[in-house]
């Protein structure tokens, strides 16, 4: 008899199914990679215009999904580790903003969507009420905006070589 999948984890299962995800996964932005509950691993496609990774890995953490904002963490898929601090994405302003290797050991991104990061930052509710975790949305929601940020003109390759 096969134990019943707890109701977060059923819920994740569920948006890795829906046409949102799975929209973004043909259209190449992001493709899941594995998931051992609580954890996902999910990479997300960068511009090919730059030398360097085509896609960063992030480990999310999902205890608690959806009610519960996830948290992630970049990864790296090959050795199953976090991503070398020197291997993080960087940009001229803005995504150097938001992927801070010194923020929270590196074990999150600065965004309002994120479980750990939004800890503390109670006015990020009102300022930033769009990048908000999203529940009714639920992975993409966190998905969309990193997406975001490393397919702008601000992003310019990896911090180190």
């Amino acid at each position: 008899m096969t134990t019943p999948l707890a109701p977060d984890r059923m819920l994740f299962e569920q948006d890795l199914a829906a046409p949102e995800f799975r929209c973004g996964e043909i259209e190449g932005r992001w493709r899941h990679v594995s998931t051992s509950w609580p954890h996902s691993i999910i990479a997300i496609s960068v511009p090919e215009r730059l030398t360097g990774p085509r896609e960063f890995g992030f480990r999310f953490e999902c205890s608690g999904y959806r009610q519960t904002p996830v948290t992630a963490q970049p990864w790296d898929i090959a050795a199953n580790t976090p991503l070398p601090p020197n291997r993080w994405p960087t940009g001229r302003s803005i995504v150097p903003s938001v992927f801070r290797p010194d923020w929270m050991q590196g074990q999150c991104l600065y965004l309002p969507c994120d479980r750990l990061s939004i800890a503390g930052h109670d006015v990020w509710r009102s300022q930033h009420p769009s990048r908000l975790w999203q529940p009714s949305r639920g992975i993409v929601c966190y998905l969309e905006q990193v997406y975001e940020l490393l397919n702008q003109g601000d992003y310019t390759g990896v911090t180190g070589t």
